[in-house]
């Protein structure tokens, strides 16, 4: 829809096909409905939450970034409001507000809207020939802005490669990005549900990458931003460690003192409820049994040891980390069209004349926060503005 809007803006026409029956569907389900569709940022801090290829979005970032997107919406009658975290959502909380007035401003352009026609084909000759579930037309220009591979139920199916490739371009493995973490911890049901807060997830090994804040455990192992966050990092490796910081607020020493007056005041407890003041009681078992602490231990019977065991197994309780979630659960798509064959000051491919990329379909993802969406309004807008010129 950026893309259209901003080729729009002269004598050409401009055409968008859309295989939905309507615009936007996968806007209507980001930010839960709400569409988180930007962060009211710097430039250069939205840079520094791009994971694959920053640097390529240099250029589409300083054309349209986070303020003149705010504005251009603003301008379309959109009503903003920030949240935590520097996240942008329409004032009315609904994700299809933002839809509607990019479709508004498309027609006003007069832009041809073709609803449920999905494109079949791409080839160039002279011109490009798109072969669609309804037509053939040939076109001087086309932006290719079909999305990723996940949620697959909105539209997102890879077209976007194959139309790629049979034009020449080579594509980065698609995998799942901002998605859950599969972890083989014992009794992972009895977690489900469970929700952290405060906590620190971090990595060991070559690659040594932390994160602080919420998480959640499901049957499967675990969700929620600081899992989500780590997912785009490991995606594409095999051998990864992943741990828990339970206590990141408190330092080993500091630790064992809290875990010494815990002791102290209650000698005849078992270690079971002891540590209940540590920790949700659903994973007291699953800690105890790392730090290798009988449940049934009493206080009084607890050595130095024991706390050494207890406090090392607070601050780096292993996750067992067995793989990604299924790839067309992900939030966004790593990996689709080699960012080295396309010109990040146009978009336009650096192999076929007149053929340009724009948003997902790219090798580009980011962390959450309203950054991939701006990905997608950045990029497309300066595609569409590239065909102009």
């Amino acid at each position: 829809m950026m893309a259209a809007l901003f080729a729009s803006q002269s004598s050409n026409q401009v055409h968008l096909f859309e295989k939905n029956e309507k615009l936007g569907k996968k806007l209507y389900i980001t930010g839960k409905g709400r569409c988180n569709l930007t962060n009211a940022c710097e430039e250069e801090y939205f840079l520094s939450q791009v994971v694959s290829n920053p640097y390529f979005l240099y250029s589409s970032i300083y054309f349209l970034g986070p303020a003149s997107t705010m504005a251009l919406f603003e301008d379309l009658g959109l009503r903003l409001k920030i949240e935590r975290g520097q996240r942008v959502f329409p004032k009315s909380d609904h994700a299809s507000d933002v839809t509607a007035s990019l479709e508004r401003a498309l027609r006003k352009n007069q832009v041809k809207i073709h609803l449920s026609e999905g494109v079949l084909s791409i080839k160039k000759d002279q011109k490009f020939r798109l072969k669609t579930s309804k037509r053939a037309q040939d076109f001087d220009r086309v932006i290719i802005t079909t999305g990723g591979i996940t949620y697959p139920q909105t539209g997102s199916t890879g077209d976007g490669y194959s139309f790629a490739r049979a034009l020449g371009h080579k594509i980065k493995e698609p995998k799942g990005a901002l998605v859950g973490l599969r972890c083989g911890l014992d009794q992972l049901d009895k977690l489900s549900g469970l929700s952290l807060r405060n906590v620190e997830l971090f990595s060991r090994g070559d690659l040594k990458k932390s994160f602080f804040g919420e998480m959640l455990f499901t049957h499967f192992g675990i969700s929620g931003p600081i899992a989500l966050s780590m997912s785009s990092y490991i995606n594409r490796l095999k051998d990864v460690d992943l741990y828990l910081d339970l206590k990141p607020a408190l330092d080993y020493e500091t630790l064992d003192r809290r875990i010494l007056r815990i002791l102290d005041q209650w000698p005849n407890k078992e270690a079971k409820t002891l540590v209940e003041d540590l920790l949700p009681k659903s994973l007291v078992p699953l800690v105890l049994r790392q730090a290798k602490i009988p449940l049934d231990k009493p206080g009084h019977q607890w050595r130095r040891e024991d706390r050494k065991n207890l406090a090392q197994t607070l601050k780096n309780f292993p996750l067992d980390y067995q793989g990604l979630f299924k790839e067309e659960g992900g939030i966004v798509t790593s990996g689709g069209v080699l960012t080295q064959e396309v010109d990040p000051s146009s978009l336009e491919s650096k192999m076929v004349e007149g053929l340009y990329f724009a948003g997902e379909v790219l090798d580009l993802d980011a962390l959450t926060g309203g950054f991939n969406i701006q990905i997608a309004f950045s990029t497309g807008a300066l595609a569409g503005q590239s065909c102009l010129e």
